[in-house]
């Protein structure tokens, strides 16, 4: 029997395994949101076990697989080059770098695109308001319900970007990391912490000289994304979705037949963990 075929078979699912180990650690330290989907980290950890296996028989001059140099020389590789990734992705898209922002707003509202003046403050009444809060966590369950799209805090109907201001004043300590924390918080107490942890939140100006805005960028969700609130003493659930440039909540009826419509199994949704639609 040939024993290398054998070392070859037994090697590559615990290559694969520990890829998808270190992947799934990784985006848990760095948050799915800024991160790579989970089968891209497990790639890029096994090309990580690649290069660790070259640089082994580079320094130690032989080509054994099952010695503790090969072993930590493997691991290690996969590991720091998985870091790397993950660090620069996240690096990235914690500043917005590709995120255009002025195209954004030059572009307009749309079916995957909706503007708010405001996360919590009422700008008819001049107060903080919890309708607003609601209104915010209403839109984005619906992109993650949906085929995905972008929600601009802080910007006007016609894309003016008036900035965050007046929410950042409502908070005890007014910038950015603040307002993403209050965010994800009342995020997860409307949606579920699953669905907090989805999208993506940078903070980008239109320009020299304009005020910063909040970008949420939301993927379709894996599975359904329900909004409770308070209602009549109570608390309400509803599923929401987007319909044209709006969002909607669905009746029960239409709930269980979208449900069943969007995430209909298949192997795009068993691989990327997400609905085709």
């Amino acid at each position: 029997m040939d024993t290398s075929l054998v070392d070859l078979a037994i090697a590559l699912p615990v290559v694969l395994a520990l890829a998808g180990i270190i992947a799934v650690v990784l985006r848990r330290l760095f948050g799915p949101a800024r991160s790579l989907s989970l089968p891209t980290m497990t790639v890029i950890g096994v090309l990580g076990v690649s290069v660790g296996l070259l640089l082994s028989a580079w320094v130690g001059g032989a080509a054994r697989l099952w010695v503790p140099t090969t072993i930590l020389f493997s691991v290690g590789a996969s590991i720091a080059l998985s870091a790397v990734v993950a660090a620069a992705v996240a690096t990235a898209r914690r500043d917005g770098g590709d995120i255009d922002v002025a195209a954004l707003l030059r572009a307009g509202e749309s079916d995957r695109v909706e503007f708010k003046e405001t996360a919590r403050w009422n700008v008819r009444e001049n107060r903080k308001d919890t309708r607003m809060e609601v209104a915010i966590a209403k839109s984005i369950a619906a992109f993650l319900n949906s085929r995905g799209g972008t929600l601009v805090i802080g910007a006007a109907d016609d894309g003016t970007a008036i900035g965050l201001d007046r929410d950042m004043a409502t908070l005890r300590t007014p910038d950015h990391d603040r307002f993403e924390l209050w965010l994800r918080d009342m995020l997860s107490t409307a949606l579920g912490r699953n669905a907090a942890a989805q999208p993506r939140i940078v903070f980008a100006s239109p320009g020299e000289g304009a005020p910063a805005v909040c970008v949420v960028v939301c993927r379709p969700a894996p599975k359904p994304v329900f909004l409770t609130q308070p209602k009549d003493g109570g608390s309400a659930t509803d599923l929401w979705v987007r319909v044209g440039n709006s969002s909607r909540a669905l009746g029960v009826d239409e709930a269980v037949e979208y449900v069943a419509r969007h995430w209909q199994p298949s192997v795009k949704t068993v691989v990327l963990g997400r609905p085709g639609s």
